[in-house]
This record gives C-alpha cells, structure tokens and sequence, in this order.
C-alpha cells in the first residue's frame, strides 16, 4: 500500500528528530511549484551529522519501497538534498541553511503543521 505525500513527509520529520536533526519545517508547494508537492528542511550540527541523518532517511524510505529520484550534495555534506520527486528533502549545517534561507524562498507556500513525537511526549505517554 503507498503511503501518502502528507504521511511520508510526517515520516520523514520524524526520522530527522530521531537522529538528532533540528529546526525541522516542512512547506506544502504544491499550489506553488510544478518541481515539487513538498519540501522539508532540517539541520544537522555538522557534516557527518546530515550524512548520517540522510542515510538513515534514505534506509525509512528504502524499507516502504521508495528509492530517491536524486541525491546531491553528498560529497561535502553541508547542503544534502534527496529528491523523491513528491517530497525534496534539504538538509543543511547551520550556516548554509542560513546562507541560503529555502524558507523565504518558499514563503508564499503553507507551512505543514508536523507531528513530531519528542522525547517528552513519549515519556508522558508510559
């Protein structure tokens, strides 16, 4: 059964918070873009990190059947984008997320109000 675009990108905003990734944002496009349905935006503290956090996104999507169309940005690590043609992951250090600023670039798409399960609501729920 395929999951839907709103679902994978849940998925995905939790697998980035799982292994550490933060200042997580998704923005629906799709009444603003023919490129993509989705974006999601992270941060990784440093290269390794969003090597690392993009691998285990990869290995989520590997697991319900979805391979990415693109990956670049793995030679340096400092900018990773995976492209699964519904759904463009960014993932950023924190200066170049800062220096490229996809957030105002997209600003006039709608924010997806992400879902994510912390590590304090998982403990309130035992």
């Amino acid at each position: 059964m395929e999951m839907s675009a709103e679902k994978l990108v849940q998925l995905i905003a939790q697998r980035v918070y799982d292994r550490k990734g933060f200042n997580i944002m998704a923005i629906d496009v799709r009444e603003v873009s023919s490129i993509t349905d989705f974006l999601l935006i992270a941060e990784g503290n440093i290269e390794r990190h969003v090597v690392a956090i993009s691998e285990d996104i990869q290995d989520c999507m590997r697991e319900i059947g979805e391979k990415p169309f693109r990956v670049e940005g793995r030679e340096n690590g400092d900018w990773l984008v995976l492209d699964y043609l519904n759904i463009m992951i960014h993932l950023f250090i924190p200066e170049m997320r800062e220096k490229y600023q996809l957030e105002k670039l997209w600003s006039n798409g709608k924010i997806v109000d992400l879902h994510i399960e912390t590590d304090k609501s998982k403990s309130n729920a035992i």
